[in-house]
């Protein structure tokens, strides 16, 4: 994993009065609702002093004053990576049961400084909370600098998250600890094309069936079911627990310029599938998001863990989709795939890509993106 020491100190301060949800520590407490922090991604405001979300790749991003800085999150909320200005990211752990409180930053030349955050990990078992910041007393938070303009969405499973791709063995299980969205394609390509990025994406998730579901899909929810909403809802049942499973997902508030599309490998994942089934799930999923983004270029995406003959479908339904939808009229729907993996550039746990396969995607994708949108 990667680390960096300068300036900047993790410690985390296990002390929190959970029962009446205050946090004891020193210094100016700054709101979530603090109109100076900008958000990114599916995040839930129903209580402005808890937005809460559970899918990877939202930031949050707030310019301050002072010396130092610490944040404020939910116990158990998971993993974030952190930059302070402009030095080397690296991970936040918010992992004890009364884990509220991590120092990201201390001895700072005094002025104004920029801290950017990201959740880097799936937290549909988390149910993460941001709760705000702790600067030097008497300091505050100032106007950050304006988001990118451009726009991006990412619709995935494992491999748009970054499932593993800390991991060095291929034949080891899933953890959160080598989970890092940060370094994933999707987030490499969007600071490449200094664009926004906001994610729906989930591992195990399908087009029409998530990995290992029945031959007839899994319609409760595959991807166009859970991209409705502002959460992802590991269980159907538990849609309505916590509350803001069940709030469905308001479009107006991002406009992509650019949906891309990158499911397809859990559909295919056992020998049970439907390529019928499949085609239909896309469609159905294709129809959605143009329904939602009437303005933006969507591609749709293939690879890299795909291979042989399951690579060859997914290929040859994604053309027929695309193509299909340009005769109908839609001109904005487009295809690229990415260079299937072969462990030249090692593998993340469960084979998944690793680090230096997502940067290859990242570039691969990067170019693609620039021609097609002249992001020069």
């Amino acid at each position: 994993m990667r680390k960096s020491f300068v300036t900047l100190l993790l410690t985390v301060v296990c002390q929190a009065a959970l029962a009446t949800e205050t946090v004891p520590v020193r210094g100016t407490i700054v709101s979530p609702a603090d109109k100076h922090i900008l958000y990114t991604g599916r995040i839930s405001f129903a209580n402005p002093e808890r937005p809460a979300w559970n899918f990877p790749g939202i930031q949050i991003v707030a310019a301050f004053e002072g010396t130092s800085l610490k944040m404020m999150a939910k116990p158990q909320s998971g993993y974030f990576m952190a930059q302070i200005d402009k030095a080397e990211p690296f991970k936040v752990a918010f992992t004890g049961k009364k884990d509220s409180v991590v120092t990201l930053a201390t001895a700072l030349p005094e002025g104004r400084h920029l801290v950017r955050l990201m959740y880097v990990i799936e937290g549909y078992e988390f149910y993460p909370e941001f709760w705000g910041f702790v600067l030097d007393k008497g300091r505050q938070l100032v106007e950050a600098p304006a988001l990118p303009s451009r726009k991006l969405e990412f619709i995935g499973n494992s491999i748009t998250c970054g499932y593993g791709n800390e991991g060095t063995n291929a034949k080891e299980g899933f953890t959160y600890e080598t989970e890092n969205h940060y370094y994933s394609y999707a987030s490499l390509t969007a600071r490449a094309l200094d664009a926004q990025h906001w994610v729906v994406a989930r591992s195990g998730i399908g087009a029409y069936r998530n990995y290992g579901g029945p031959k007839a899909g899994t319609p409760d929810s595959n991807m166009p079911v859970q991209y409705e909403y502002t959460g992802y809802a590991w269980k159907p049942q538990l849609r309505s627990e916590p509350t803001f499973l069940s709030e469905k997902w308001d479009f107006s508030r991002y406009q992509p310029d650019v949906v891309c599309i990158n499911l397809g490998t859990n559909d295919l994942s056992t020998n049970n599938y439907d390529v019928k089934l499949l085609k239909q799930g896309y469609q159905m999923l294709l129809k959605m998001v143009r329904q939602h983004n009437p303005q933006a270029k969507i591609v749709f995406l293939c690879g890299s863990m795909l291979l042989d003959k399951e690579l060859e479908i997914a290929k040859k339904i994604l053309d027929e989709v695309a193509a299909e939808a340009n005769k109908a009229g839609d001109k904005q729907v487009y295809r690229f795939d990415f260079t299937y993996q072969n462990g030249s550039l090692g593998y993340g746990n469960d084979y998944h890509p690793s680090i230096w396969q997502h940067e290859k995607m990242a570039a691969e994708l990067t170019a693609y993106l620039r021609s097609l949108m002249q992001w020069w």
